[in-house]
């Protein structure tokens, strides 16, 4: 695991350049680092040493040095594949899975990537041609971004090392705060910043000559087949998942697990049979506390489990480090206490498991239970839509709103699982105009590649594409490494996706008939057999337990005058004032504390931001 940096169109100091701009990613790779340098390109590289700890450096060169590699990730079948370019006669120098991508580019061109298992974002120059290709893995766990400053095309793992680039504009890019208020992260392909772009999941690019073309090498299909019963997908979940946990697990140094009272994380930890867990929590509640239970199930497989609880104070304290590390602002609250437990395990090995991707891939939200969950599905939509209508000129409460969502199709009021500030509301709060896309257009072409699908579906579809690559990786990738931390993802395997996409809806979200007659629905229902299956007795207990992730009691908090106050200092400030109408951030903030309404999601969209801001365009020591 490690970081990289570049640009092409040399200037005169490029190594003094490079080495500034390697200095701003160096937490994602301590051990060691490398450049590369000639008269079209500079490449520069850290490395956290986790496959082939002597000689696993880069840049790495083939054989006749016309081609150099930048690698950040890992490539779990890399053994395999080398087999077969040794048979091809290539000659290796070393036994990273490095040096197997850049001599499988050389034999198969764009081709390679769909024989890739693994998590990935590379480049390779070809000096002959002075070609620059690019790519990024199928789910976009590591990130590529890039930028055209000038003559200079910039590219690295992080935002914040283009920073030193002389060529570089440093300008807030306002349409992305619109959108952000909606999504609570960044949506599109450009960031915060001006002229820099996120380069899509399963994308590659190539780069020459000044014209940049990006092209989609791989599909998530949901095509269900219908012919194999609920034991047999149980069974296939079971032995694709064990196989892709072993391929995980490959490296030369220890690796644990992550731990929560989930059954996501409780299926990794007793599958990869680490030898250590890791867990966090806030003060003694159950409903914001998980040590507990990760503790008791640790001692049910036999494991040390380490914990640590978060203080209100270090939350806070750590808020503006953790929006520096973020790149982009990131409103969801758990990234802080996902930044304390890669703390934590980062005191003991390099490299942990998590269960990030299984309710995207599986269909663990409890929102997918939404579609045909009452008898008021089944009315006629033109009835439904024109009661939802009606709803929407009423005052705003819990009845009331359930009837205007309802009234609108899946299209229109599914956005991801984040839906902060209505487009109305956003414009309200906002001082600034721009020309953000409404929500819906936003959505709009991943809804368009699964128009025939059920609802579950396309809202798993949707997740898949926005919501864990702009929130649940972003953050997975960024606390992971500011922390010298490799964090792997087993549910996250393109053998594991081949597999899901084929589970009817009725395996993914299901529902079974409860003694007092309601319907009680159970998300992904085939995955959570599975881990019953294959892990202790206490794993039924949790795999029954109400989803929490990483709760934070950040509602709770708001009432207090410590953090009020901090909050409404942040509101009133001259930041603040730059963009949004003040006095209705204020009002947000006292409706929360008066208990008028839960407004904490929404104040903590706001406050993310405004921190944020200040770190990369105020007075910020972290980018001094």
């Amino acid at each position: 695991m490690c970081g990289f940096v570049g640009f092409t169109n040399c200037i005169d100091n490029s190594n003094i350049v490079l080495g500034n701009m390697m200095n701003k990613i160096i937490h994602r790779g301590p051990d060691s680092g490398g450049t590369y340098i000639d008269e079209g390109i500079a490449l520069g590289f850290r490395r956290l040493s986790i496959i082939d700890l002597a000689q696993g450096d880069q840049p790495i060169l083939n054989e006749d040095g016309s081609k150099i590699l930048l690698f950040n990730g890992e490539i779990y079948n890399f053994q395999s594949i080398r087999e077969k370019l040794i048979a091809e006669g290539h000659t290796f120098k070393t036994k990273s899975d490095s040096e197997v991508l850049l001599h499988g580019y050389e034999q198969y061109g764009k081709k390679l990537l769909n024989m890739l298992r693994g998590m990935f974002a590379f480049v390779i120059w070809d000096k002959n041609t002075k070609e620059l290709f690019g790519a990024r893995d199928f789910f976009g766990i590591k990130p590529l971004y890039y930028s055209l400053s000038g003559k200079s095309f910039l590219f690295g793992s992080e935002i914040k090392s283009f920073l030193p680039h002389p060529h570089f504009k440093k300008e807030m890019n306002n349409e992305a705060l619109e959108n952000y208020l909606t999504f609570q992260y960044s949506p599109q392909s450009e960031t915060f910043f001006k002229n820099v772009f996120k380069l899509p999941a399963a994308h590659c690019f190539t780069y020459k000559d000044g014209k940049l073309d990006i092209e989609r090498y791989w599909e998530i299909k949901f095509e269900a087949d219908e012919k194999p019963g609920l034991d047999e997908w149980v069974n296939k979940i079971s032995d694709i998942f064990h196989d892709s946990v072993k391929a995980h697990k490959i490296a030369d140094v220890e690796v644990g697990s992550f731990l929560s009272s989930g059954v996501d994380s409780s299926y990794v930890a007793a599958v990869a049979d680490v030898d250590k867990t890791f867990t966090v929590g806030f003060g003694n509640d159950e409903k914001y506390n998980e040590i507990g239970w990760a503790k008791e199930f640790s001692a049910a497989i036999g494991k040390e489990n380490n914990n640590k609880v978060i203080t209100p104070e270090e939350y806070w304290g750590t808020f503006p480090k953790i929006q520096y590390h973020m790149d982009e602002p990131l409103a969801d609250p758990s990234a802080v206490a996902l930044y304390f437990v890669c703390n934590l395990a980062s005191q003991q090995l390099k490299v942990v498991l998590s269960g990030e991707g299984a309710d995207e891939i599986f269909g663990g939200y409890n929102v997918y239970s939404e579609p045909g969950a009452t008898f008021y599905d089944k009315l006629p939509r033109n009835l439904k839509r024109a009661v939802g209508s009606a709803a929407s000129k009423l005052p705003a409460k819990r009845g009331v709103n359930f009837f205007i969502r309802k009234g609108k199709d899946l299209e229109e009021r599914f956005i991801g699982n984040a839906y902060m500030f209505t487009p109305e509301e956003r414009k309200k709060l906002l001082k600034i105009k721009t020309e953000a896309p409404d929500p819906t257009v936003i959505t709009k072409p991943f809804y368009d590649k699964v128009k025939k699908a059920e609802d579950v579906t396309k809202m798993q579809y949707l997740d898949l594409h926005l919501w864990m690559t702009g929130d649940i990786l972003l953050k997975a990738d960024k606390m992971s490494m500011a922390n010298s931390l490799e964090l792997r993802v087993p549910f996250l395997d393109k053998e594991i996706m081949s597999v899901a996409e084929k589970i009817p809806v009725r395996y993914r979200v299901t529902h079974k008939e409860t003694t007092d007659a309601n319907t009680k629905y159970i998300t992904k229902y085939a995955m959570r057999l599975a881990a019953k299956k294959d892990t202790p007795p206490q794993t039924a207990k949790t795999a029954a337990k109400k989803k929490l992730g990483f709760p934070v009691p950040i509602r709770v908090w708001l009432k207090e005058d410590k953090y009020y106050n901090k909050v409404k200092d942040s509101f009133t400030s001259e930041a603040a004032d730059k963009f949004f109408n003040c006095d209705l951030l204020v009002k947000l903030l006292d409706d929360h504390r008066n208990s008028k309404a839960d407004n904490s999601r929404k104040i903590w969209t706001i406050y993310s931001f405004l921190v944020w801001y200040n770190v990369y365009f105020g007075s910020s020591e972290f980018t001094k």
